[in-house]
């Protein structure tokens, strides 16, 4: 019988963010100071909530190519420009990632005719 993985949500503050992501956060800082914005204009310029500037920002958030594509906009770059800088992130995976705790629906098999 499978039993399903529980992981507590309370003790979410143990789980670093990857290097790439802090990488990530602290480009995008950059490049806003750079561009002289606030969290708060960056935001509404990219259509996206302030907090969610500032989960990115910090590391903790894991943005779409989308998303990241609508920051570098509003900041006046492209996509590349983001990343050329970051060549200091390990290339290999840093293998934590989150536990999928869905549980998966029942599969019920029967024969074809």
């Amino acid at each position: 019988m499978l039993h399903a993985m529980t992981v507590n949500r309370s003790d979410s503050s143990s789980v670093r963010p990857a290097p790439i992501s802090v990488a990530l956060g602290k480009r995008i800082k950059q490049c806003r100071h750079a561009a002289d914005k606030s969290q708060e204009t960056l935001a509404f310029e990219a259509q996206v909530d302030r907090t969610y500037i500032s989960a990115i920002e910090r590391g903790v958030a894991n943005p779409s190519v989308e998303t990241l594509a609508d920051i570098c906009h509003a900041i006046g770059i492209s996509l590349a420009e983001l990343f050329a800088p970051m060549t200091q992130i390990p290339r290999a995976p840093s293998g934590e990632r989150r536990a999928n705790t869905a549980t998966p629906p029942e599969i019920k098999r029967s024969r074809l005719r």
